[in-house]
């Protein structure tokens, strides 16, 4: 019905920023013909994360690929596995708005990493055959930025903004008008000379991600008509992602048995168990002739510490810590952090929300504390010497 166009990101205008808000370059922002853009300051626990092979947020290899013809990622919604309440949702909200000849309603998207948020964001492009264009929160640094993307935008395109939480609030106070009413308003000149101009847009639709809902205003919250949770996915779903990848890849067939080995170590995250099949792959390849099963998996994954319950060498040093340092908590982040040499805030959030969802951390008013089945995990100390409570809180 809608002619095709590809998907481009937006990178903002390295141009400094107009005093206050007076944004006199509505035009400011640029399109790169790259799938995405990410390349942000980030935080020391970020790029501690992503060197991890079992962290969950994207590396740069990963979103070059995306933009190759090898890409895994799918395209359209038949192809994509999980999520099927969400997937249902999408499929009739599509073939109404196809039927109508209408935008897609706004879409907000949260939940952890990796889960596919920018995955079907491409996908709802390519349902609806429009241009996706990519950015992210922190990217959009001024109000002009967004203005000049907006203003190009063609009927029904798809702009999907990524960590939509770290919007400045000059900035979100652009899109309000522009999803309610597609219009904006923009400042040009300053003082007794300002004047304001009202620009009409062309019918869109957003897409925004968050890995932290609860971070978003309620009045940006509410101007989304369709919202969804991501769920983890589970075992029967990541075997299929690993089947249609394999396939794409041209590894060939491999037992379902050995397909479990990795299943079982992506921690629920389609990002994560692709990334384990490359690097069985490269392993197969360069010590096994090409021949993948159970016991190459298990070598593959033991060469990356990963063990059965997909915990790696952090995960392992920072339960041994309280167990067997602080004789199994309670204890404070920053003392743990201390004593590993880490940055407390990467233990936060990179190590510490896996092992709570498995129930091997508890958070406490008094600190951090292992839980029986952690403790055993590690081999450590299950019992505290000070309150002789150690799981259950008085």
């Amino acid at each position: 019905m809608f002619a095709k166009r590809k998907a481009y990101p937006i990178m903002a205008d390295p141009s400094p920023a107009p005093a206050d808000d007076d944004f006199t370059a509505p035009f400011s922002a640029t399109v790169l013909p790259i799938s995405r853009d990410r390349r942000l300051p980030c935080t020391m626990s970020t790029d501690m994360a992503r060197d991890r092979i079992i962290s969950a947020q994207a590396r740069p290899e990963e979103e070059l690929e995306s933009n190759s013809a090898t890409t895994l990622r799918p395209r359209v919604i038949g192809e994509y596995v999980g999520q099927s309440d969400l997937i249902e949702k999408l499929t009739i909200a599509l073939q109404a708005v196809k039927q109508r000849q209408e935008p897609m309603e706004h879409v907000l998207l949260h939940g952890p990493p990796g889960l596919g948020k920018t995955t079907l964001a491409h996908v709802i492009a390519e349902e609806m055959g429009t241009r996706a264009y990519v950015t992210s929160g922190p990217a959009l640094t001024k109000g002009g930025d967004l203005v000049g993307t907006l203003t190009k935008m063609q009927p029904h395109d798809i702009l999907f903004i990524d960590e939509i939480h770290r919007l400045p609030a000059a900035v979100e106070e652009y899109i309000y008008p522009a999803m309610e009413d597609f219009k904006i308003d923009f400042t040009l000149d300053s003082g007794m000379h300002a004047k304001v101009i009202t620009y009409n847009l062309k019918p869109f639709t957003l897409i925004g991600a968050t890995t932290r809902a609860g971070l978003l205003t309620g009045a940006l919250r509410s101007r989304f008509g369709i919202t969804h949770h991501l769920q983890y996915y589970d075992e029967t779903e990541l075997l299929a992602i690993l089947r249609r990848a394999a396939s794409m890849l041209g590894i060939g067939e491999i037992g379902h048995d050995a397909l479990r080995l990795i299943a079982l170590r992506s921690r629920g995250t389609p990002r994560v168990t692709l990334r384990l099949l490359r690097r069985v792959r490269d392993f197969a390849q360069v010590r096994a002739g090409g021949r993948i099963d159970q016991a190459v998996i298990a070598d593959a994954l033991g060469l990356e510490k990963i063990d059965e319950l997909g915990l790696d060498e952090l995960d392992r040093s920072y339960m041994r810590t309280i167990g067997k340092v602080y004789e199994g908590g309670p204890v404070g982040l920053e003392a743990i952090a201390a004593t590993l040499g880490e940055d407390a805030g990467t233990l936060e959030d990179v190590v510490e929300p896996y092992l709570l969802q498995i129930g091997f951390l508890a958070r406490t008013r008094q600190g951090r504390r292992l839980t029986p089945a952690g403790a055993a995990h590690v081999g450590a100390r299950s019992g505290s010497a000070t309150d002789g409570s150690l799981f259950y809180d008085r």
